[in-house]
């Protein structure tokens, strides 16, 4: 599906999303026209569904970041429909995941430190509905995060 092209320019614009297209096409040893219509095909094809900015919670006081891994009561119809609308409400739930398994989801959080996270986990998380089990990890370091791809 990709050429040689193609992954170039993604592995240039995983790199630095903020190159132009100018600057990338630069990059890239090809005219600015060209490596825009590839940008252009590989956003029609969903391949780059956009660029975002990259948060670093720590910078913005956010000490705390907890994995709750969530096991919810299926004996109710509905459980898994409510339980993530309820979570979708909760602001420092900055990720959910669902599994097939023994867990059923997954919520990354984050907190200002120990005491929020602690407000945090008996006021909003204890209260959706729905949960069976849940387990609490508490991240100590990030080793890898890499959203880039190998191309």
């Amino acid at each position: 599906m990709l050429d040689d092209l193609d992954r170039r320019l993604l592995r240039l614009f995983q790199a630095d999303p903020a190159l132009s297209t100018a600057e990338l096409a630069a990059q890239a040893g090809v005219p600015a026209l060209k490596a825009g219509r590839r940008l252009a095909r590989l956003q029609e094809a969903g391949v780059l569904q956009g660029q975002g900015a990259v948060i670093d919670w720590k910078a913005l006081g956010y000490e705390v970041a907890v994995s709750l891994r969530v096991t919810l009561d299926k004996t109710q119809p509905r459980a898994f429909d409510e339980f993530l609308a309820a979570a979708r409400e909760v602001p420092e739930a900055v990720e959910i995941q669902t599994f097939l398994g023994r867990v059923d989801v997954r919520l990354s959080v984050v907190a200002r430190d120990l005491a929020a996270y602690r407000d945090l986990y008996r006021s909003r998380i204890l209260t959706l509905p729905h949960i069976a089990d849940i387990e609490s990890l508490m991240t100590l370091a990030v080793v890898k995060d890499e959203e880039a791809l190998p191309l």
